[in-house]
């Protein structure tokens, strides 16, 4: 929360104009292409990190496919996480979020501009939708952003179990996924302090549908996993 409020402080004469400005282009989506909606959402970040004492390093930029119709797998920290790979990430995306979040200010604002799919997790059929949709919009070009773990850790920088059920739009969309691992994502939001801290971003080399295809979804998610975390074993201080 201080730091949260530090962003605000720091950005006092902004703050009205980019929250107007923000949740208007959440109201009005169909105004705005997403590199419209991307390009704005950057520059709060940008802002807002500057302001908070937040500094994202970000490795292996050169790993993001150049042509659009990809997805990220990242472990999950906590509510900064997105705004980590928003900062981190030159290309638009979008984002497969757990509907407990949906109604979060500025997230929920966050999340419409970038038309996000909101899950819930107790309806099966909606959940299968949410996978059919997900699948369709990625086969047409768009990228995706699913947390595998399906809720946070609490436990800094490691990692709860990967969700097999997560790969499944990416299986039948037969598209590149990149995992990518947060160090330190958790102490900006997550920690009682103003002191500066610096998130890493860190994106591994895509596997492509040849690399994954004869592998169950189980297997998949314990593979992605295991490349993250040996990222985070090798940078972790």
């Amino acid at each position: 929360m201080k730091r949260i409020l530090l962003m605000v402080f720091r950005n006092f004469l902004l703050v009205p104009f980019a929250w107007c400005r923000l949740c208007y282009h959440a109201s009005h989506t169909e105004k705005y292409s997403d590199e419209e909606q991307y390009a704005l959402l950057k520059y709060i970040t940008l802002r807002a990190n500057r302001g908070g004492n937040v500094t994202i390093d970000v490795h292996g930029s050169e790993n993001i496919p150049k042509k659009n119709g990809f997805m990220f797998f990242p472990n999950h920290q906590g509510l900064y996480d997105v705004l980590a790979i928003i900062e981190a990430t030159p290309c638009p995306f979008s984002v497969v979020a757990k509907k407990e979040i949906a109604n979060i200010p500025f997230l929920k604002q966050v999340f419409a501009c970038m038309k996000a799919y909101m899950l819930d997790r107790e309806d099966v059929r909606q959940a299968m939708q949410v996978i059919i949709d997900v699948t369709n919009e990625v086969k047409k070009g768009r990228n995706y952003l699913i947390f595998a773990e399906g809720t946070r850790s609490k436990n800094g920088n490691q990692l709860r179990d990967f969700k097999g059920g997560s790969f499944k739009s990416a299986t039948k969309a037969k598209c590149p996924i990149v995992p990518v691992a947060l160090l330190n994502a958790y102490k900006p939001f997550d920690t009682n302090t103003i002191a500066p801290v610096t998130v890493q971003v860190h994106f591994l080399k895509p596997m492509y549908y040849e690399e994954y295809k004869d592998m169950k979804t189980t297997e998949f998610a314990a593979e992605v996993k295991s490349r993250i975390e040996k990222v985070i074993r090798e940078n972790e201080s």
